[in-house]
């Protein structure tokens, strides 16, 4: 009871705060509540709040979240990747949602450091600035020497930031919970699902260590790139509550006048953000899910350097094949082909009709299809599926949202450079490269032969597992039939016999798959 109670006048500062910045239409626009409850909100405005007209509601929706604090600001850029429940308007306006907060105090910092590496920074660090570069929600950022001469930058997460996350989850966790039992037709928003994945990002970003491990996984993956730079991770002044990461030397990718007069050609720079993010989601199926342009720099070759990997994305195989047949179905107006795909991925139920899928697909491509393709935005083309798929009963699949999320923000930093970029263009070389390697028979004759090897390291669990079997039909009595008897001894005799030789039989059939590639 005096949870709830707690909860109750948390939620009254919340809703004032809402109120004042004109933003309680989610509530008024929902379709949930009678007549009294949408009059007792308006009651509640007229009381504490003041109207903006000057601004959207997804502008005043992302002022109140920010005014909020940490938790709730969060909370707007996991909805941000949520168009499905909030509207592609909405969730554009908090996808520009940016958590720069106060910097907190340097004693505050250095106590962090300290009991967080086992030593004081001056040991640590040849020098470190006192004030820091960048503060956020989570934590902040200080320039830094180590005690070799590298130029780092040191993470340190804000004091308190992990129990006043916990306090917040619990509040959203008891409202979730409350909407789902208590308001008709809540259930289907998933509100409960929205916070499970908010907790979620915040595990991760709670922990740096977690944090550079995505860095370094992402480093690997572009080492000998010639495209970006990912900084690299000093693992040993690096704990849960401080990162120390290479520094980046490059100017801030919103800064276009800045990088003209370095000389840099903007175009090209355009150019690579698009081919950077599809070699991370389609050869890698691993993603820098932030990059928006406080998270871009380019370096003085004009290669990009990416920072903050708190939010990262991953898509296995098959998704990624989904993703590549169904926009090239889309370009070509096979729409067959991309209902099809849909079907084949098991994104839409095996009893909904394919026809009129693909009709469904046709009414989102024919309007874009005789435009030139420079303005065919791919963001906005996944956005408009998704909503068209849940009519056909498509689950939420979170991982695409977060790609159609991550899409629509670096097809905006490339625009913002080159207006007249060429999505496609920008694309094609990487889709190719990707489509080679995994979609031809070359690709089909690796899998092959990769399963099969799997299936013959297999082999001998399956030979122990029918002696296990034998031996308790004997020792327990088990009554099997005569016919069962003669079946379960051969398959023991084929067991035994491909248990001594499963590596050359699929070697065997590794080399006959390569011979025929060779008259394929």
């Amino acid at each position: 009871m005096l949870t709830d109670l707690r909860h109750l006048f948390r939620l009254f500062a919340i809703g004032r705060c809402f109120a004042r910045h004109d933003a309680l239409f989610l509530l008024q626009q929902a379709p949930v509540g009678g007549a009294t409850a949408k009059s007792a909100l308006r009651l509640f405005q007229a009381l504490f709040g003041r109207r903006r007209p000057d601004l959207r509601e997804g502008e005043r929706l992302a002022a109140a979240l920010a005014d909020l604090g940490p938790s709730f600001i969060k909370l707007g850029q996991v909805l941000s990747v949520r168009p499905d429940l909030v509207g592609p308007a909405l969730a554009e306006d908090l996808g520009r949602l940016r958590d720069k907060l106060p910097p907190f105090s340097w004693e505050a910092a250095h106590a962090i450091i300290t009991a967080e590496l086992g030593a004081p920074p001056e040991q640590l660090y040849a020098d470190i600035e006192i004030l820091p570069v960048a503060a956020a929600s989570v934590a902040q950022v200080h320039l830094a020497t180590t005690t070799t001469g590298l130029p780092v930058a040191v993470k340190v997460l804000r004091p308190g930031v992990e129990a006043a996350f916990a306090r917040d989850l619990k509040l959203f966790a008891w409202m979730a919970e409350a909407m789902e039992r208590h308001l008709a037709g809540m259930a289907r928003l998933r509100p409960r699902e929205v916070v499970l994945a908010l907790a979620e990002w915040v595990s991760i970003e709670l922990d740096l260590r977690l944090e550079a491990a995505a860095a370094s996984e992402l480093r690997d993956n572009f080492i000998d790139d010639a495209d970006v730079i990912v900084p690299a991770i000093d693992w040993q002044r690096t704990g849960r509550r401080v990162m120390t990461v290479q520094r980046i030397s490059g100017t801030a990718i919103e800064d276009r006048a800045a990088l003209v007069a370095a000389g840099i050609d903007v175009t090209v720079v355009a150019d690579r953000v698009i081919r950077v993010f599809l070699k991370q989601a389609l050869r890698d199926g691993y993603f820098h899910a932030d990059m928006h342009h406080g998270n871009l720099f380019v370096a003085p070759d004009g290669r990009l350097e990416l920072v903050d990997f708190g939010i990262m994305g991953r898509l296995d195989l098959k998704t990624r094949r989904f993703m590549a047949e169904m926009l090239g179905a889309f370009l070509t107006g096979n729409w067959r082909r991309a209902a099809e795909v849909h079907f084949e991925a098991g994104y839409v139920p095996a009893d909904r009709s394919v026809d009129a899928f693909a009709q469904a697909c046709r009414s989102i491509g024919e309007p874009i299809l005789d435009r030139p393709v420079a303005e065919i935005s791919v963001g906005r083309l996944l956005a408009q599926l998704f909503q068209i798929t849940e009519t056909f009963g498509m689950q939420t699949q979170t991982h695409l949202l977060l790609l159609q999320k991550t899409m629509v923000t670096v097809e905006g930093v490339a625009r913002s450079l080159d207006p007249e970029i060429n999505f496609w263009d920008a694309a094609r070389p990487v889709i190719e490269d990707w489509a080679r390697a995994h979609m031809g028979p070359e690709a089909y004759i690796r899998e092959t032969a990769g399963s099969m090897m799997n299936f013959a390291r297999k082999l001998p669990q399956v030979a122990r597992d029918l002696e296990v079997l034998a031996e308790t039909a004997k020792t327990e009595g088990l009554q099997l039939s005569p016919a069962s008897i003669a079946a379960l001894a051969e398959s023991q005799a084929l067991a035994n016999a491909r248990r001594r030789r499963p590596l050359l039989w699929a070697l065997w059939t590794v080399a006959a798959l390569l011979v025929l590639a060779l008259f394929l």
